[in-house]
């Protein structure tokens, strides 16, 4: 009984966690009014569901298989590996704010410790299954939305709880509803979720799902939404998880004709569409801190290699510092005096505010490296080696099982990381980590 619980409330997380931004945003517009940056009491939904799952888990793990929780493999000592020197840094000091490790906690660590639980308990046969058609219901559903709203003035996000600004996100505020290219006013596909990579990413799942079940009408709307939110990591790994079902789909001299479409289509792309919209394929600006910040990462890495503490870079350092705008040289920050939360700067120099020095958010757009300023070379080696293992005890056993989309999503989603904190959305990070605990269990004896 037990099980059964846990698996039907395993699901109606899946289910629901794309929608949690839209939900977050709606439900603190009502109670709180508008502006309002969203409740803690609402926004922790899906922990608060997550740990309710792994109290049920424990729950069967002691009336069934007590020595499971004792037991650790090689992937187990990977985590708890972490774990020791994320604690140990933090006695040391490092984040001096037991918020700030809580923050970095959270991200780093809700969905590797569900791993760690969630394999050692028993799932049904038919789970993965009932997950896969929940997740391609949920894709399509996702991708219709966002198809729509795109389209739709600001207005109508601003109504219904999120900030009037696009494009930023303010720590103290409301979520931006879309994101704009630079020097544009083309939007990214948001959808439902907390922004375009974000969603973008998730995406990957549902499409590997349509991918391999051969459903072409859900397959495109879902490679529509998802070339649509801009988002030129998840594209590169759309491609990345489209090739090995290719290879094992279709004849040997029929892969070699559409791979060589598929890069006769994006020579054309680059030498048609890319002078006619310059800002939407380079992107300058963000390209310059695709390639600047890794760079800066490792100065960190190595100016600490024992690691800096949790927060001190990714997500977490978003939620405690400031809400920082770099704009280019010669550019008017006069449109942001009426918003005295946002640290303006110009061309490298800080024109808002005037009274104090602001603290910026350290984002090297690199998960793994990420882990290395947190948690040292050290860190970055341990994560690297769990990523490593788990694809491969994935890939395993995937030979042995018909559904192999969580292999393919994460497959994608660690390629992603090498440009993005790809792991930082809840959708993303607590679905694929739990599937991938039922597929490649702890071994019982």
């Amino acid at each position: 009984m037990l099980q059964l619980y846990r698996e039907r409330l395993t699901l109606l997380l899946i289910a629901l966690l794309p929608f949690h931004a839209l939900f977050v945003t709606l439900v603190t517009k009502l109670v709180a009014g508008p502006g309002h940056a969203p409740l803690t009491a609402i926004v922790l939904w899906k922990e608060v569901m997550l740990a309710v799952i792994l109290i049920l888990a424990f729950l069967e793990l002691i009336a069934h298989s007590p020595k499971l929780i004792a037991r650790i493999d090689f992937i187990d000592s990977l985590i708890l590996g972490l774990l020791i020197i994320a604690v140990g840094l933090f006695l040391g000091g490092k984040p001096a704010s037991p918020g700030a490790f809580l923050i970095g906690l959270k991200y780093d660590f809700t969905a590797l410790i569900a791993f760690m639980v969630l394999r050692r308990v028993t799932w049904s046969a038919g789970f993965l299954g009932s997950a896969y058609k929940i997740l391609l219901i949920i894709g399509v559903i996702v991708s219709a939305y966002g198809l729509l709203a795109v389209t739709v003035p600001a207005t109508f996000f601003t109504a219904l709880g999120y900030s009037d600004l696009h494009s930023l996100y303010v720590p103290g505020g409301p979520l931006a509803a879309f994101q704009q290219i630079g020097g544009t006013a083309i939007r990214r596909l948001q959808s439902t979720m907390s922004g375009p990579n974000q969603l973008g990413l998730w995406l990957l799942l549902p499409l590997s799902i349509a991918l391999l079940r051969r459903r072409p009408a859900e397959g495109l709307i879902i490679l529509v939404a998802l070339f649509a939110t801009l988002s030129r990591s998840a594209v590169l790994a759309t491609f990345v998880i489209i090739t090995p079902i290719l290879w094992k789909t279709v004849s040997r001299k029929n892969f070699v004709r559409l791979t060589c479409g598929v890069a006769v289509l994006a020579v054309l792309f680059a030498v048609v569409g890319g002078p006619a919209v310059p800002t939407l394929i380079t992107r300058s600006a963000s390209t310059r801190d695709h390639i600047a910040r890794p760079f800066m990462a490792l100065k960190v890495i190595l100016a600490h290699p024992l690691g800096a503490g949790l927060s001190a870079a990714g997500p977490a350092s978003n939620r405690v510092s400031d809400a920082c705008v770099f704009l280019e040289e010669g550019s008017d920050p006069s449109w942001a005096a009426d918003r005295p939360e946002l640290c303006v700067f110009v061309g490298g120099v800080q024109k808002q505010p005037t009274e104090r020095m602001c603290s910026c958010p350290f984002l090297p757009e690199n998960w793994y490296l990420q882990m290395g300023v947190e948690m040292g070379v050290l860190g970055f080696l341990l994560f690297v080696t769990l990523m490593i293992v788990v694809l491969k005890r994935l890939a395993i056993s995937d030979q042995r099982s018909a559904i192999s989309g969580v292999f393919l999503a994460f497959l994608g989603v660690s390629i992603a990381a090498f440009f993005l904190h790809a792991w930082e959305d809840s959708a993303v990070a607590y679905t694929l980590w739990v599937l991938a605990a039922a597929q490649i269990p702890i071994k019982r004896s």
